[in-house]
């Protein structure tokens, strides 16, 4: 059997068919964190909020909170049903279930936090009972839920698993060069994380990407990686060919 997988999933459902079947085929048990930041967005807009980003996190007033919930949930939902259908039995969770996702807010962001503690024994229970747990990035702490962002959460659910985690986005990885794909770093170590962000090489959302890696390499996760999330990602990242690996 090909080895655990922590695969975060970014919350856009466009292309996400592509995204699914390479998902379904893994032979491999996953456990899948996933966003769902331009639903959130057009929803909010809808409804006449705007969106606000500090460091690549969203700021969430707590009257935009509610909002953001049925937006994961309902892309948690979509994802399931597909995952589902292509014959991998999914559940679409939040941290609220079973309190699987304990938080400590953020409070210079409004509703935001970010994951204290992951209750990985109902993850296995789901997983050794055949299901693949699906995780939207809602969190809780003693006031009620928190919005966290997917990255962080991504990395400490892999942290508490034990397993590597594959953050999957819409790069090829880190780039030295932000502008150039050709630039792609294909291993990374926290120093030479930590050289890159003096140099100003990391830059907006890839700025919460690269810190949750580092954070599930701390959280106890044996590697991390960033990769686009195409067809053959997975094979393709467990080869060395594709994305940025972190290690120690």
């Amino acid at each position: 059997m090909s080895e655990p997988l922590l695969i975060k999933a970014g919350g856009s459902l466009r292309g996400a068919e592509e995204l699914l079947d390479e998902l379904a085929a893994y032979p491999g048990p996953l456990v899948v964190v996933h966003g769902g930041g331009p639903e959130i967005g057009a929803l909010l807009a809808r409804l006449g909020f705007e969106s606000r980003f500090v460091g690549g996190l969203r700021v969430t007033p707590p009257e935009q909170l509610e909002a953001v919930e049925m937006a994961l949930y309902l892309t948690g939902k979509r994802l399931a049903e597909g995952l589902s259908r292509r014959g991998r039995k999914a559940l679409a969770l939040s941290g609220r279930d079973a309190l699987c996702l304990l938080g400590r807010p953020l409070p210079e962001l409004g509703r935001v936090g970010e994951v204290v503690g992951v209750d990985a024994a109902l993850l296995r229970d789901l997983l050794e009972k055949g299901y693949t747990p699906l995780l939207a990035p809602i969190a809780l702490d003693q006031e009620g839920p928190l919005n966290v962002n997917a990255d962080t959460a991504a990395g400490a659910v892999a942290g508490a698993l034990g397993w590597p985690a594959v953050f999957l986005t819409d790069v090829e990885g880190v780039y030295r060069d932000p502008q150039d794909p050709t630039t792609r770093l294909a291993h990374l170590t926290p120093a030479m994380v930590e050289a890159l962000r003096a140099e100003g090489v990391l830059q907006g959302g890839m700025i919460p990407k690269v810190a949750a890696a580092l954070a599930a390499l701390e959280h106890g996760a044996p590697w991390a990686a960033i990769a686009r999330g195409e067809r053959g990602v997975l094979g393709a990242v467990l080869r060395g060919e594709t994305g940025t690996r972190f290690t120690h």
